[in-house]
C-alpha cells in the first residue's frame, strides 16, 4: 500500500476514490465506470503534478526522508553488477551503516560506497538508520585507499540523517574518523563522484561526499545539519524546523545556484518513490557522464580540480 505525505493528502483522497471504483467492477457490483476512474486518475495526476511543482523546503525534506524513497543498496542493485561487499575496518568493527565494496558499473570497474538506512524494522536497526560511526568512515577510508592504488573510480551514494552521535562512537573518535574520511576524498588521485538520493546531513555525509562532482536527486536535501536540530539551536524551539529548512538553503536548487553540487538529477513527478527504476537509471546515466568526462585526467589534474571546487565555495560563501 502506497504511503502519502500530510500534503499530498488531495492525492490521497482522489487515489483512494480510483481503486474502491475498480474493487466495485472487479465485483461486478458497477458498471460504466471506466470513465469516472480515468477522469478521476488524470484529476489526481494534476494534483499531483500542481503540488510537486511549487513543494516548499519542508516540504522537499519530507520528500527526501520518504521511507519508499529507494536506497543505497537499490541503485547497487541495479547498477552494479558483480558486487563484492567488504566488511570491517581492520580496526574496530564492521559497520552497517555504510555499504562498501567492488563491482562493474557497465562494464568499468568502480568502488561503491553507499549510506544505507533499511527499509523495515530489522533493517533500519541493522543498518543504524544510514548513520554510520567511526568504523563506518574508517572502513571507507580503506574501500578509497584500495580504489586509489589500483586506479579504480569511486562512487558514493550519499544518504544519511548525519553521524551516529553516541557516547561509544564519540569515544572511539568519531571526528577524527570523519575528517580523515573527507581527507582521503580530497587525496584520492581517481575520479569520485556522489550522488546524495536522500538526505546529506553534515559531516555525515561530507566524509563522502567530498567528490570531483557532486550530484543531488531534485528532491533530496544537503545541509550542515537536520532543521529540527538547526532550530533548537537558532531559536530554542524544533518546531520552528520549516522556518530553518527554508533559511538554511538546502534544496538542490538553492545549492546549485551556490555552485555547491554540479548537477541536479530530475525526478519523476511525485517523487523518487514513485517510480524508482527511472530515477535509478538517471543516477547510471550521470555516473556513467562523469566518469567518461573525467576518465581521461590525470591524477594530479583531478586533485586540483577536486580541489579548487572546495576552496572557491569556501571563498565565495564563506
Amino acid at each position: 500500500m502506497r504511503s502519502y505525505l500530510e500534503f499530498e493528502k488531495p492525492v490521497a483522497d482522489l487515489e483512494g476514490k480510483v481503486q474502491e471504483l475498480k474493487i466495485l467492477a472487479e465485483g461486478g457490483e458497477a458498471v460504466n465506470v471506466e470513465d469516472e476512474i480515468a477522469r478521476l486518475q488524470e484529476k489526481a495526476e494534476q494534483a499531483l503534478r500542481d503540488i510537486y511543482s511549487r513543494l516548499t523546503p519542508w516540504q522537499k525534506t519530507l520528500v527526501a526522508r520518504h521511507p519508499d524513497r529507494p536506497h543505497s543498496l537499490d541503485y547497487i542493485k541495479t547498477l552494479i553488477t558483480d558486487f563484492t561487499p567488504l566488511a570491517g575496518d581492520r580496526k574496530f568493527s564492521e559497520d552497517c551503516a555504510i555499504i562498501a565494496g567492488f563491482g562493474r558499473f557497465r562494464g568499468q570497474s568502480i568502488a561503491i560506497l553507499g549510506q544505507e538506512k533499511g527499509n523495515d524494522t530489522e533493517s533500519r536497526l541493522k543498518h543504524n538508520f544510514g548513520m554510520a560511526r567511526p568504523e563506518g568512515y574508517r572502513k571507507a577510508v580503506r574501500i578509497m585507499e584500495l580504489a586509489n592504488r589500483f586506479n579504480i573510480p569511486v562512487v558514493s551514494f550519499v544518504d544519511t540523517a548525519g553521524a551516529y552521535p553516541g557516547i561509544g562512537a564519540e569515544e572511539r573518535g568519531q571526528a577524527e574518523a570523519i575528517a580523515r574520511s573527507t581527507d582521503m576524498c580530497l587525496g584520492l588521485g581517481v575520479p569520485n563522484i556522489s550522488i546524495i538520493i536522500g538526505e546529506g546531513g553534515s559531516g555525515g555525509a561530507i566524509a563522502i561526499a567530498t567528490t570531483n562532482q557532486v550530484v543531488m536527486l531534485e528532491h533530496s536535501i544537503y545541509s550542515v545539519i537536520s532543521p529540527e536540530a538547526g532550530a533548537s539551536i537558532l531559536w530554542r524551539d524544533s518546531t520552528r524546523a520549516q522556518d530553518a529548512a527554508t533559511n538554511m538553503k538546502i534544496t538542490a536548487q538553492d545549492l546549485s545556484s551556490f555552485g555547491v553540487i554540479d548537477e541536479i538529477i530530475k525526478e519523476p513527478i511525485g517523487g523518487a518513490h514513485r517510480a524508482k527504476e527511472i530515477v535509478i537509471d538517471r543516477a547510471g546515466s550521470a555516473i556513467e557522464a562523469t566518469l567518461s568526462k573525467l576518465g581521461g585526467q590525470s591524477a594530479d589534474d583531478l586533485k586540483k580540480q577536486r580541489r579548487e571546487k572546495f576552496l572557491r565555495i569556501g571563498r565565495e560563501l564563506g
